[in-house]
This record gives structure tokens, sequence and C-alpha cells, in this order.
């Protein structure tokens, strides 16, 4: 396999990789170009931009949730039908896992798809210097090939060129990538839950073709599109990237009709791995897009429902004044089509928030938000009994990232997901209600294929939801 990409990377985070990552694309796709973007770790946010910019969904490429063959596989399944593949790491270069350099860093996905790297290097204030830092990320790890560099925050023409020389001296063999000048209109917003989303925060008119002329003037683009990943020298077992490419979905194989699997997607419910909606198609559905915030009936035709996370406390008057989808799934769930809702998914699943916005109640506690994160990390779950996606004893892995907290679930609820977080146990999780397993963690379904394969055959033998709005929406 052989892709025109590569990894931007960074010694530190806030060096300005999501910054220069945007402008790249930004200038590649003016060019007419087909930009495949990635982005390494668990993040929703970056995507969302990459997404905005490209007009490609934004892949995420995470090796501690994923299994190796998996990570390699869905780079080469994306990235093959782009004219360039760029990747956007996460943190430092070699960041992972405390320290571990190669769990879960932006090195150990260059590592696994062969992908050079470009290193963002934070010009202000250093000249000389650079050198030698850019010197130890080369030697660090043999698995991993730094090609070039782009300084950042650079002060001035004469310091740029000081760098370049400085570079071009001490640093044979690494490409010089250009810079990017010291500009305050490329900052991206933040509030207090993080960054803000491409869909709540719309970058500002202009912003986009300012990032292009940036690239286009200062950054060496020629040289970058000369940059290749190459299949690394090692195998992964399980990869099979050429028959996943061309096999059908098992549904057109075994002459099937695909069950439909209506997945909530607005800028209430923004925050969705695209692999785990391409798996439940391979898996054998039809993935129809629908908003809980301006719909007011599911798609004709659901058998499962896929409520994603997002910030639906951002629109919970809206949510709470379309009374008529709120209705539309519960009397799907009081039928029994199968429903899997993570994070924001599942707040909107519980009666509602703290201030009074109702939701759909089918959890019977409230959700308040707190002005401190409650929860940020990676999770492990083993699945404690038999459920719509995956029998007892399955193993999956995802990510939690949130600043509200649920009242006490009652007992009664049923808990079927045991937590842990490195090792550490964190009790009970993942709640049902009749055939509706909800939970703070997105899960992602390339951490075991058991995922998207049990949800789909849960959702092939529901009646599809009734249509008739006296049945479906009485209020």
């Amino acid at each position: 396999m052989k892709v025109s990409g590569f990894l931007i990377a960074a010694p530190q985070s806030g060096s300005g990789k999501t910054t220069i990552s945007l402008a790249i694309m930004a200038a590649l796709t003016r060019r007419g170009l087909r930009v495949a973007p990635f982005k390494c770790g668990p993040d929703f946010i970056d995507p969302g931009y990459h997404r905005l910019v490209t007009g490609h969904p934004s892949i995420n490429l995470d090796a501690w949730m994923c299994p190796d063959a998996f990570v390699y596989d869905t780079f080469c399944h994306h990235s093959g039908p782009a004219d360039i593949a760029v990747i956007e790491g996460v943190m430092g270069l070699f960041d992972g896992l405390g320290s571990e350099a190669m769990t879960g860093s932006s090195a150990q996905i260059a590592a696994l798809t062969g992908a050079p790297v470009v290193l963002v290097v934070n010009a202000r204030g250093m000249a000389a210097s650079a050198a030698a830092l850019i010197n130890g990320f080369v030697g660090f790890d043999p698995a991993v090939r730094v090609a070039g560099v782009i300084f950042n925050n650079v002060g001035s023409d004469s310091h740029a060129e000081l760098l370049k020389e400085t570079l071009t001296s001490h640093c044979p063999g690494i490409a010089w990538c250009g810079w990017l000048p010291r500009n305050e209109q490329l900052v991206i917003p933040e509030r207090h839950l993080g960054l803000v989303t491409a869909d709540d925060n719309p970058l500002p008119p202009g912003f986009i073709n300012l990032l292009a002329d940036l690239a286009e003037r200062h950054l060496e683009l020629d040289v970058l599109m000369t940059l290749s990943a190459t299949r690394p020298a090692t195998t992964y077992p399980g990869s099979d990237t050429e028959s996943k490419e061309e096999a059908p979905p098992r549904s057109e194989r075994l002459n099937l009709t695909p069950p439909v699997i209506a997945v909530a997607q607005d800028a209430a419910f923004c925050f969705c791995y695209p692999d785990n909606l391409r798996l439940l198609r391979e898996a054998g559905a039809d993935t129809v897009f629908f908003s809980p915030l301006a719909d007011d009936a599911l798609p004709p035709g659901t058998s499962g429902i896929y409520l994603p996370g997002g910030y639906p406390e951002l629109h919970a008057a809206r949510l709470a004044a379309n009374s008529a989808m709120r209705e539309s799934i519960r009397s799907a769930i009081r039928q029994d089509v199968p429903v899997y809702a993570e994070c924001g998914g599942f707040v909107y699943l519980t009666e509602g928030l703290s201030d009074g916005a109702d939701f759909v109640g089918i959890f019977p506690v409230r959700a308040r938000m707190l002005e401190k994160r409650k929860a940020l990390g990676y999770r492990k779950v083993e699945i404690m009994s038999d459920s719509i996606i995956g029998s007892a004893g399955t193993v999956a892995r995802g990510h939690e990232f949130h600043y509200s907290e649920v009242c006490r679930m009652p007992s009664s609820v049923e808990r079927i997901y045991r937590a842990s977080r490195r090792g550490e146990q964190l009790g009970l999780e993942g709640y049902c209600h009749r055939r509706c397993l909800a939970s703070y963690i997105h899960l992602h379904f390339g951490s075991n294929p058991a995922l998207a394969d049990s949800f789909v055959q849960a959702c092939k033998y529901t009646m599809p939801v009734l249509q008739d709005p006296t049945i479906c929406f009485q209020l």
C-alpha cells in the first residue's frame, strides 16, 4: 500500500497542529484534490472542522481502542479513493498513556500506517536550538519516520530564513516544509466545555480562504505532496484490507432486506465515529439520518435507533419543544425496537435536565451540568449479560468525556457494563430498559466486530416502527 499523505505532529500540545492541518487541507482542497482527513485519538471536535474544510468525514485512528489490524485497514479503506491523506496527531508526537510512547500516541499511528511525520515546531523565541529539538525527535524511535518540519509562530521573514538555514545545516534529510507567521486571526474559540464544535461554531466568513492563502504563501505544498505512507514492515494479524474494500454488504450477499437503523444527526447529536456507521453498513444495515431537533417522526421503516453523543444541553429548549419526536422514540422503545445511545444520546433518554427541560423520559433520572469536567479518558467495558450489542462476556473499548452527570439511577434499572480504566474498576454502567441500552461511554465498534454485528442482528428481527400517527404520536 502506498498513499500520498503524512501525519502532522508536534513536540507538545498547543504547537498549532490543528491550525496547520486545516490550512493544508484547505489549500489542497482548493487545488481540486480530494483530501482524506484523519485524526489520531478519540476526539470528535477536530474531525468536525476537518469535514467542514474538506467536505469529507474525518476518521479517527486510535490504536488503544482498536486493534492494530483495524487501524491499518481503516486507514487504507478511507485513503484509497483520495488524492492525499492528512492525519492530524494528538498531544505531543510520543505522548501516549503514561510513559509508554507507543500506546495511544500519534507515533503509534505513524508506525502502524507507515505515514511519514511532519513535525510542527513552535518557533517563538527559538533559532538554532530548534535543530537540537528536531534531531531528538528524529532519532527517538526508528519505527517513526520524521520526514519534514513546519515552523509555527514565526516572527518575520528573516526569522524564517534563520530557521531554514538551521534545519538545512543541522538536520540532513529532513525536508523544509515551510512556516506560518504569528496571526491572532487563526485562533479557534473555546468555551467551558472545551473546543466548540464545527456545527456550533461555523468558522468566520473567509477563515478557510485565509488558511488556504497562508498555506499557499508560506508552506511548501509541493514538497508535502511528495510524501507518502508506505506499508509498514510489520504484518498485522487479521488485516484484510483488499477483501474489505471489495466485499459487498452482508445483506447484499445474502439477498436480504437490510434493517433500517435511524441515526440521530444534527447540531445536538454530532459525536459519532464514522467507522461505527461503516461497520453497521458492512454488517448489513441501512443507516438513515434524522434530526431530533427538526423532524417530527423517525424515518419510515425504522427497526433500530442509534443516538450518538453531542451537546443536547445547548439545544435543550428545542429538543423539549419537539414533543412529537420524543413520543416517536418512546413509542419505538415500547415496541421493543433496539436503541443504542451514548453520552448525549443517553442524556436525551432521561427525564431531562435539572433546570426543567423535558426529554424522552425512558430513564427515571434527570441530568445536571457541572462547571468542571465529570469524566475524561479511555474505558474498557465487559458486557455482563446478553444485549443488543453483544452476548455476555463481550469486551469492548471506548472513551468517556462529559460535563454532565445523572442523578442516582434506581437500582431497578439493569446495568450490564462492568467498566474499567487501566485496570481500575469504575463500577457498573450501561443502563437497560427493554431493548434500549444507554451509557456515557462512546464505544468504538472497531474494538470488537461483535458490536456492530449484534446490533444489526437485533434490528433484523424487529418489526419496523409503526407509522400510524394515532399510535406513534399521541401526546
